[in-house]
């Protein structure tokens, strides 16, 4: 588990430094497989050894692995426009914001968690969250924005999954069927966004206050 740990803050300091679209949900899919196989771990280790401890590992893999990525990047196809799906702007700030995140996250460990082995899950998912929150207000992007509001259902989806030691499965089929639902619609409006506005940039929403 340490080693995924590790992988997961290595690909959220990534999705703050990259601004290709094609690149941002190649590595929200690496995310996401690092969040199903953290689903296996919990569930094996917590004395499942059932269809319902890979479960969640499935439902991550096909849904946030396969499906979501594969609509993110036929929308992107779609796109014609290379200075749509390449944007240049200053990625430090969202950077250094993530590593403050980070020290954050272990100063809340310490404080809340003392003393417990939980601290680097609890600072990593914390990071996670914040920089998911972080795209959705810094970037521009309808499809950068739909790569935060995963990686933040995935940073408190993987708390919680830690924290319980694994959900109930009516709570996971719950989480994963509005995910799932919220993710479709964002790809369509984004799409009508596109056809109608010729730009995924949601500063032109702007256009339309009365």
């Amino acid at each position: 588990m340490e080693y995924l740990v590790v992988f997961l803050i290595l690909v959220v300091f990534l999705q703050t430094r990259i601004m290709e679209l094609h690149r941002a949900t190649y590595l929200l899919a690496v995310q996401s497989a690092i969040i199903a196989g953290s689903c296996v771990i919990v569930g094996v280790s917590s004395g499942g050894g059932g269809f319902h401890a890979f479960l969640p590992g499935l439902l991550t893999l096909g849904v946030k692995v396969i499906f979501i990525p594969w609509a993110i990047l036929r929308l992107i196809g779609e796109i014609k426009d290379e200075s749509e799906i390449n944007s240049n702007i200053n990625v430090n700030y969202s950077s250094l914001a993530a590593a403050f995140f980070l020290v954050m996250g272990y100063i809340l460990a310490d404080r809340l968690l003392p003393g417990t082995i939980g601290r680097d899950i609890f600072a990593a998912t914390f990071l996670t969250i914040m920089t998911g929150l972080t795209l959705i207000v810094m970037r521009r992007r309808a499809i950068m924005q739909i790569v935060g509001l995963i990686t933040l259902e995935n940073g408190i989806y993987f708390f919680g999954l830690l924290m319980t030691e694994g959900l109930p499965l009516i709570v996971e089929l719950g989480v994963f069927l509005d995910v799932l639902i919220a993710v479709v619609v964002l790809v369509i409006l984004t799409g009508r966004m596109r056809l109608s506005f010729m730009t995924t940039d949601t500063g032109v929403m702007r256009k339309l206050k009365g």
